[in-house]
C-alpha cells in the first residue's frame, strides 16, 4: 500500500467550486473517512484521486508519484462504488477474477485462482464462488464488489459510500468486516460517507467537509469532543448536540464573545438537582434511553442509563456535567474555555449520586 497526498486541490464545474484548495494526507495503511452532507464535495474528491475527474488546480500524489495528469488506469487505485456494479451473469469467481484477466494484467490462471480464493476467504464468501451474482444477497454482492477491488492489490482503495444501500443490520456487519480487512491487509483507504456511525466506527481519522472545503480533520474522538465549529459539532452525535443560548441550563460562566452553548446529551444529567425540567418524550433504546425535555422554554435531549422508569409529563431537574460545555461565537466558531479540562466523574453524576 502507499501514502496518498492531495495538495491544494481545486475542482470547478462552471460557476460552482466543488472542491476548494483541499490538502489532505492519507498515510500508508491509514483509514481516512471524509464526512459531510450531500454536496460537500466527497465524491468529487474521490473522482479526482481516481482520475475520473481532472483537477483545475493543485497536485495529487500516490506513493510519492505525481498522478495529477495521469489516466485512471495508470494510478494504481481501486474504487468501490455505492452500487454493486457486478456482472450479473458471471459467477462470483469470475467477477472476482475479472480485474486479473484484464489486458493490463493477464495473470496466469493459477495465480488468478490463488488470489481469488485468498480474497474470497478473507471476505468469507468462499462457499459462494460458483454462484451467479444475481443469486446473492445484498450483503454478499457488496462483499464481491469489495473483493473485486481487493484482488488487484492496488496502492490505495477509494470507497464511495459502499454500504449506504444496505439495511441497518448488514451495514453494521460489514462495518466490522471492512475494518478487520483493512487492519489485516494494512490497506490505505480513503472512504466517503454522510453516515456518522460509519465514520466513528471505522476511521483512524475523520475529515469533515463543508461546501468543498476541509474544515477539520482529526481522530474520531478529537472531532467529537473538540469540534472547531458548530458545523462540525452537529456532524457527529446521536441525538445531536443541544445548541442553546448562553445562560441556558444554569451555565452562567463562559468565554467573552460566546453566543451559544453546545451540550452533548450524555452530559445532561437528570434528577441530580439543578434546573427544573419537564419530560416531553421517552425513547427506550435498550442500554440507554433518549429523553426529550423542556427546560426554560427550550427543548433539550438527554441520555439516561438504567434507573427508575421515566414517563412523559413527569417533572425533574437537570444539570450539566462540569466542564463539558462547548462555547461558540456568533459565526459558529468554538471558543476555548479552560473549564472544559475540569471534568467531574461522569458515571456518578449520571446516576445522581
Amino acid at each position: 500500500m502507499a501514502e496518498l497526498v492531495l495538495a491544494d486541490v481545486t475542482k470547478r464545474f462552471g460557476p460552482v467550486t466543488a472542491v476548494r484548495d483541499l490538502s489532505l494526507t492519507v498515510a500508508d495503511g491509514e483509514f481516512v473517512v471524509l464526512l459531510g452532507p450531500t454536496g460537500a464535495g466527497k465524491t468529487t474528491t474521490l473522482r479526482l484521486v481516481s482520475g475520473l475527474e481532472r483537477a483545475d488546480g493543485g497536485k495529487i500524489s500516490i506513493a510519492g508519484i505525481d498522478v495529477t495528469k495521469l489516466e485512471p488506469a495508470a494510478r494504481d487505485v481501486a474504487m468501490v462504488f455505492q452500487q454493486f456494479s457486478l456482472y450479473p451473469h458471471y459467477t462470483v469467481y469470475d467477477n472476482l477474477a475479472f480485474p486479473l484477466r484484464s489486458p493490463l494484467r493477464r495473470l496466469p490462471e493459477p495465480q488468478v485462482e490463488e488470489r481469488v480464493r485468498q480474497v474470497a476467504a478473507l471476505l468469507r464468501i468462499g462457499p459462494k464462488l460458483q454462484n451467479k451474482a444475481t443469486h446473492l444477497s445484498g450483503g454478499e454482492m457488496q462483499r464481491v464488489a469489495i473483493g473485486r477491488a481487493l484482488v488487484r492489490e492496488p496502492a490505495a482503495f477509494l470507497m464511495d459510500e459502499p454500504l449506504s444501500s444496505l439495511d441497518a443490520k448488514l451495514r453494521a456487519d460489514l462495518r466490522v468486516e471492512m475494518k478487520r480487512i483493512q487492519l489485516d491487509l494494512g490497506a490505505t483507504i480513503l472512504y466517503v460517507t454522510h453516515d456518522q456511525v460509519e465514520a466513528m466506527t471505522m476511521a483512524d481519522r475523520i475529515g469533515v467537509l463543508r461546501e468543498g472545503e476541509l474544515v477539520q480533520i482529526g481522530t474520531p474522538r478529537q472531532i467529537y469532543a473538540e469540534p472547531d465549529s458548530l458545523y462540525v459539532a452537529n456532524r457527529l452525535g446521536s441525538p445531536q448536540i443541544n445548541v442553546l443560548p448562553v445562560g441556558s441550563l444554569g451555565i452562567m460562566d463562559g468565554p467573552a464573545g460566546a453566543a451559544t452553548i453546545g451540550v452533548r446529551p450524555e452530559d445532561v444529567v437528570l434528577g441530580a438537582g439543578g434546573v427544573a425540567a419537564r419530560i416531553l418524550t421517552v425513547e427506550p433504546l435498550g442500554a440507554e434511553t433518549v429523553i426529550l425535555l423542556e427546560v426554560s422554554g427550550s427543548q433539550v435531549h438527554a441520555l439516561a442509563g438504567p434507573g427508575p422508569a421515566l414517563r412523559p409529563h413527569d417533572n425533574s431537574t437537570v444539570r450539566v456535567i462540569p466542564g463539558s460545555t462547548l462555547f461558540f461565537d456568533r459565526e459558529g466558531r468554538r471558543l476555548p474555555w479552560a473549564a472544559r479540562n475540569e471534568r467531574s466523574d461522569r458515571s456518578e453524576l449520571r446516576h445522581g449520586t
